[in-house]
Parts: C-alpha cells; structure tokens; sequence
C-alpha cells in the first residue's frame, strides 16, 4: 500500500492511470517470479552464488573505507520522513508526536483516511487543512538534505529516493533529475476530472485562504501531485528502479521505517556486492519470522554472522550524515553549506549570529 501522485499527466493527454495500474502489476509479478525462483533454487542467480566479503569491518567506519577505496559515484539514497523531522515536519507513526496521532481534529473515520482517495474525493476539506499546516515553504532543509545534496555536488549520487511530500530536496538544490518523488509532490498539482496541471504557487494561494482549489477549466478539485492510499506511483519511479539499482555501489537509507510497500522492498534491489548502511534511530528493514528461520534472503541483514555489507547507525539522522561527513572529510564544507542556504532562505546576506545557527 502507498502513501501520499499524480498520473503526471499534462490536460491533452489521455489518461493512463490503468495503464500505470497495469505495469505495476507485471513489475511486482515479476519481481515475485524471480524471487520465488531464487528461494527454491530454479535459477543460477546472484543470492544463490556463494557469499562475498564487501567489507572488512560491518561498521561507519568499513563504509568510509569503502566509498574511498572504490570511489563511489552510483550511490542511491532511499530516505523516509525522519530527514525532515528536525525541519519540523512530524513523522506518520512515532507514538505521540507522529502525524497519525495527531489527526483527532479533523474528525476523521480513521488517522489514514486523510490520504485516502475515496475519501479525499468525497470530503477534501480536513486534507487541505493539513496541507496549510505543512505545505512546502514554511520549513527549511535539514543537514540530511544538503549531506545528499554534497554527494551529488562531488558526483557520486546516482539518484535520490523519497518518500516525502515535503519537496525539502529540491529546495536544498538536489538535481530534479536526481530525485525520485516515490510518494508524489506537492510540487504541481492536476484537476482530478480533467487533469489540468496547476503550479505549486498557484495553489498555496488557494489554499492560504482557507479555500479547496477547484479547477479553472471544469470546476472539479484540484489535488496536489502526491500518492494517496489507492493511486499507481509514478511512472517515474518504475522507469529509474529498472535501471538505477544494477549500478549502485553504496546504498544508503536514511530516516524510514521501511513499513510502506514497494518502497521498503527497493533495499532487496541492488547486487549482493553492494554495502547498505542505515542511518536510523531504530533498527529496521531486517529479515524477519519464518524467511529469517527458513534462511531466506530479503530485507537487511545486520546481525547474522555472515553479515559483511550491512551496516546500521542508530540516532539522530543529521547526527549520522554529519559523522559520515566528518569520516569523509566533509564536515565543515557541509556545516558551511547548511549555514549559506539557510541565510539565503532568509533572506540575509551576512553571517547567521550564534543565536540562531542552525544545530550542526
């Protein structure tokens, strides 16, 4: 199930989202045949060969070593909502202070209906409300985002995946090609009947003035590009995962529960050769219940003894890119970074004052 798209279909083209709906079935079946053939030994495939030592030591430090000995330039970043929290967008599920837990007001049939496409279309008023709250603008990058921005700055990004809505990355400068919205964007917005495509700015005014955006051409509701429960994700992202994971050389995950599918199953995706470092305040992705005891392949591998490619940091997400970046050498170039782009942000052109720099 998805989360927070858009068909991404300009107003003269069909529309194709049974189409799209239709290439995700084939993807996630074959995905499923080669898995099946893999766990019951029909195919020579690569988690069927014999398993090879990546890294000489399973740690941050055997990751630096690592990127500095094969001189990554295909690293893929997969992150989730935990890049944005210090910004001071809340997560979906953390007990207490997560979106979920805090939706009482819009009195809802339950905390997910507000992403909910059925629902959305019958009563859009509590998802607009929301979406003041949140909506791109009002919130900064975080360290998390200028350390992705750093890597593809210094050509070693291949390409960036998010779960979020919050478009932080292309205000920190990611290169648009580099990033796969896996979860849509509020970065343009289509009318639901005609598809129409409607601006980002065009519909924060609407939406400042407490008003639904309805379409201009046929008075239908206009949704911002992001993927409700019952929408296809975008082509966008089907086309990249093809060809991106059988060149990566490092993944890295940052800030996500790996709970919402297809998204936390892209980790599986790249060769048995590659490192996988999280950087995470819980352990997460790992194999569990019966495809652990059955020796099953899947998901991340942490704690086996045969583990020599996947390496888990728990904490603060800016805290672990800056301690990668200070391993790397990057630290002050990076903390100079987060302090110029936040003073453009601002408006300023002089040097923050120690009161309110940013916390690196």
């Amino acid at each position: 199930m998805t989360t927070p798209l858009t068909t991404g279909l300009k107003e003269d083209q069909p529309d194709k989202h049974s189409e799209s709906s239709s290439s995700d079935e084939e993807e996630n079946m074959e995905y499923l045949r080669r898995f099946l053939a893999e766990k019951l030994n029909f195919s020579d495939t690569k988690e069927n060969k014999e398993k090879i030592k990546v890294l000489d030591n399973v740690t941050l430090d055997g990751i630096v070593d690592y990127i500095k000995a094969n001189d990554c330039k295909n690293i893929i970043t997969l992150a989730g909502a935990g890049i944005s929290t210090s910004a001071g967008i809340p997560d979906f599920r953390s007990p207490g202070t997560g979106l979920y837990d805090n939706l009482q007001k819009y009195n809802l049939p339950h905390p997910q209906a507000i992403f909910e496409i059925d629902f959305f279309s019958k009563n859009p008023k509590p998802f607009f409300e929301l979406a003041k709250e949140l909506y791109p603008g009002t919130f900064k990058p975080t360290i998390c985002h200028y350390f992705i921005k750093l890597l593809d700055e210094k050509g070693k990004l291949l390409r960036h995946y998010t779960q979020n809505i919050d478009t932080l990355e292309r205000v920190a400068g990611i290169s648009g090609d580099k990033i796969i919205e896996a979860h849509g964007t509020f970065h343009t917005g289509h009318c639901l009947k005609c598809k129409k495509e409607y601006s980002q700015d065009w519909m924060k005014e609407i939406i400042f003035r407490d008003e639904i955006p309805m379409c201009e051409k046929c008075n239908s509701i206009v949704k911002p590009d992001i993927i409700f429960f019952g929408e296809s994700l975008p082509q966008k992202f089907h086309k990249a995962l093809k060809n991106d994971f059988n060149k990566c050389d490092l993944l890295i995950i940052i800030g996500t529960s790996l709970a919402v599918q297809p998204f936390a199953s892209l980790v599986d995706r790249v060769e048995n050769n590659v490192p996988r470092l999280l950087i995470n305040r819980d352990k997460v992705g790992q194999r569990s219940g019966i495809a652990a005891l059955l020796g099953m392949s899947g998901g991340l591998d942490f704690d086996s003894k045969d583990n020599t490619r996947d390496v888990c940091w728990l904490g603060d997400c800016d805290e672990g890119c800056l301690k990668l970046a200070e391993a790397l050498g990057w630290a002050e170039e990076l903390k100079e970074k987060v302090r110029k782009e936040h003073n453009k942000i601002d408006g300023k052109n002089i040097e923050q004052s120690p009161g309110t720099s940013p916390k690196l």
